[in-house]
């Protein structure tokens, strides 16, 4: 799916998209403190969602299903190495720890598991960031 182009630049988008997930990431770190565990899971792996939908909007692209996101950053990205590996890793883990936290009934989530997917998002964010304002920079200098 592509990204309409009559609300803003894609530039527009990335940023909105990054602050959204560093917004995603405050709340759940305001969880974590108050010892919401799985709603801090559910809160890191949107920031870590709309971190990856910030790099698909580099490109135009956009997906409605979260593992369409997923799959395509892992394929264009990871796989690519413009990503470490280590992350998708990290990325899938946090979407079935999300999945778990928000369906399974009975699903007990622990302090060192939401603490783990802060850190992810966390991770994720800062290089996401960097390497979206680089392909701005790089765009704004052709």
């Amino acid at each position: 799916m592509e990204q309409r182009e009559d609300i803003g630049t894609r530039d527009d988008l990335v940023k909105y998209r990054l602050k959204t997930a560093k917004d995603d990431l405050r709340a759940a770190r305001l969880l974590f403190d108050a010892n919401e565990y799985k709603a801090a899971n559910n809160r890191a792996y949107y920031a870590i969602f709309r971190a990856v939908n910030a790099v698909h909007a580099m490109d135009g692209k956009a997906y409605r299903r979260h593992e369409d996101a997923i799959a395509n950053f892992n394929k264009e990205y990871v796989k690519a190495e413009i990503f470490p590996r280590k992350i998708g890793r990290k990325i899938t883990q946090a979407e079935e720890i999300r999945h778990a936290s928000d369906y399974d009934d009975f699903y007990i989530a622990t302090l060192e598991e939401a603490a783990e997917q802060i850190e992810t998002a966390e991770e994720l964010i800062e290089m996401i960031e960097s390497y979206c304002v680089n392909r701005m920079e790089e765009a704004g200098n052709d």
